[in-house]
């Protein structure tokens, strides 16, 4: 942002900080001034610490970066990963779902609708235990996703979510992790036989993806007395590098495509979703696409004074560079959510953990805030305490979904009331009169206050409510969506490209260097404190 856009928040800022949220919700029709919904979702920002005027300072910021223009530049297929050259174009892959004219190239539609129609035979093989053109194993009872990143975290997430809809046909399990204690309790439960491997790298060369995959070919190899050939059939591919699946054992009718064009974390709707589609099928997968759709039609349409992302998006720049918030809570209230806080810590974090602009300069502003969060109610009796009457405020997306998909009336009832309870208490705390005055009747006047003064909440702490009316493919879809586009305005509001990741890699590099040091050879390469922990664990190890 410039100095200006800066200075215009900094004002706001100083003229809202003394306003406690009590007072602004007291506002007439406050409620109806600040929530807007588009199809499934309600986003009710009543508890933010905005008034019109700063909102509307952060619309003219808006405006002046152009918003539509680059929105529209990403459903176009332009070049919006500058340092690699490469166009943005996960909306293409629920385009067909649209009820606006698609803005993608008739090329990669094309892709699109080919690869979700081989996912929809690959099912359908699955389904009915038949090896059908795919070579496929007979009788298969469990899928192993192994991936990583956004080949984990979107597909597992939503397998949980949706796990309301699961067909029965499989059990699905995740292996993201390098670590082989999970691989090594998933082969004493599973049957080799019955299961089958979704191999998914864009790649082919991820690290703990491979590890994973030679352990599960072997124990594969092995239950088939040594038999490869046989063991190759339970392995499916999702990949760019087609030749190296093939040179692993996995013909080109068993890989589907990933491309340069969908980055990892908005992946979900693409081929690394086989294991949601073979979880859900096929019909509940495009209700996922088609909510996704949805979204982004809201997307391209609404004025941003009612457009659900841009004004996630202005909320989120005006907690971080207008009030100086460095974190920002998710609480799902739904246990099917409760891996939306992980999903969204790469989403963000990801995305817009980034120090430079999109040129290489300087920036003027702090960037993404820390992503966390936990699922309620559970969270309330962990870290809630410190979000009540901590030192630090972090502000708070609380999510609720009204209807759920189960027959227990009261346990949801108990839920909401626990959703809308934290809101409010956040906004409003509770004050010391109202504390001394509950202070048990026979202490003395000094016990009295100093009791009163660690029951007083100060309250103002900030928090949006999103609310689905179920969670359903749909709804989940259009949430999902709804997210990805609030880092598009968010990237562009500071000047960053949001879909890169040179971060990740420089770890990466280190650890191939590393790992060969463990066993043996010179350390002098290194650092004082990894020689020193090598050796210790040289040592530890004989």
């Amino acid at each position: 942002m410039q100095a200006g856009q800066l200075d215009s928040l900094a004002r706001e800022a100083a003229r809202l900080r003394p306003v406690h949220l009590r007072e602004l919700l007291k506002q007439e029709q406050r409620f109806e001034r600040f929530s807007r919904r588009a199809g499934p979702i309600l986003l009710d920002f009543s508890r933010q610490k905005l008034d019109e005027p700063a909102l509307a300072a952060l619309g003219t910021i808006l405006d002046q970066h152009a918003w539509q223009a680059r929105r529209d530049a990403m459903f176009r297929g332009d070049v919006l990963n500058a340092s690699e050259q490469r166009p943005v174009l996960h909306t293409a892959l629920r385009a067909g779902y649209s009820a606006l004219p698609s803005l993608a190239p008739a090329a990669v539609r094309a892709e699109v609708d080919e690869t979700l129609a081989r996912m929809a035979h690959m099912v359908d093989a699955v389904e009915r235990s038949e090896p059908g053109d795919f070579d496929l194993p007979e009788g298969i009872t469990d899928v192993i996703n192994l991936g990583i990143g956004g080949s984990d975290l979107g597909p597992r997430l939503a397998v949980d979510a949706l796990a309301a809809f699961h067909t029965g046909r499989v059990r699905c399990h995740f292996l993201p992790n390098v670590d082989g204690h999970r691989t090594a309790s998933l082969m004493r439960s599973l049957d080799p036989r019955r299961t089958l491997v979704l191999l998914v790298s864009k790649s082919f060369t991820t690290q703990e993806t491979l590890l994973n995959a030679a352990v599960l070919k072997e124990w594969l190899v092995n239950a088939y007395e040594g038999n490869g050939e046989r063991a190759n059939r339970h392995f499916l591919a999702v990949s760019a590098n087609v030749d190296a699946a093939r040179a692993y054992g996995i013909p080109s009718q068993r890989v589907l495509p990933m491309w340069d064009y969908v980055g990892g974390r908005y992946s979900v709707w693409s081929a690394v979703g086989l294991v949601l589609a073979l979880a859900v099928g096929m019909d509940h997968f495009r209700a996922l696409l088609r909510g996704a759709a949805q979204m982004d039609d809201h997307f391209r349409t609404a004025d941003w004074r009612d457009n659900l992302p841009v004004l996630l998006a202005l909320i989120g720049v005006w907690n971080r560079n207008g009030l100086g918030f460095p974190a920002h809570g998710v609480i799902p209230y739904h246990d099917g959510l409760g891996k939306l806080p992980a999903f969204l810590q790469q989403l963000e974090m990801e995305s817009l953990g980034k120090s430079v602009s999109a040129e290489g300069g300087d920036l003027r502003q702090a960037t993404v805030p820390v992503v966390w969060g936990s699922v309620g109610t559970n969270a309330q009796h962990a870290f809630f305490q410190a979000l009540h009457q901590g030192t630090d405020i972090v502000p708070l997306d609380l999510i609720g979904v009204a209807r759920p998909a189960h027959a227990l009336g009261a346990n949801h009832e108990a839920l909401l009331a626990n959703l809308l309870a934290q809101g409010a208490a956040f906004a409003l705390g509770k004050t010391a009169e109202q504390a001394l005055a509950e202070s048990p009747a026979g202490l003395d006047e000094s016990a009295r206050h100093s009791l009163a003064a660690q029951r007083t909440f100060a309250g103002d702490r900030p928090s949006s409510t999103l609310l689905l009316d179920s969670l359903d493919p749909g709804s989940f879809g259009a949430l999902l969506a709804l997210y990805e586009h609030k880092v598009l305005i968010q990237a562009l509001l500071w000047d960053i490209n949001a879909f890169d990741q040179w971060g990740v890699e420089l770890g990466k590099t280190l650890a191939k260097s590393i790992l060969p040091a463990l066993a043996s050879g010179s350390l002098s390469s290194f650092d004082a404190s990894t020689r020193g922990l090598i050796e210790t664990l040289r040592g530890l190890r004989g």
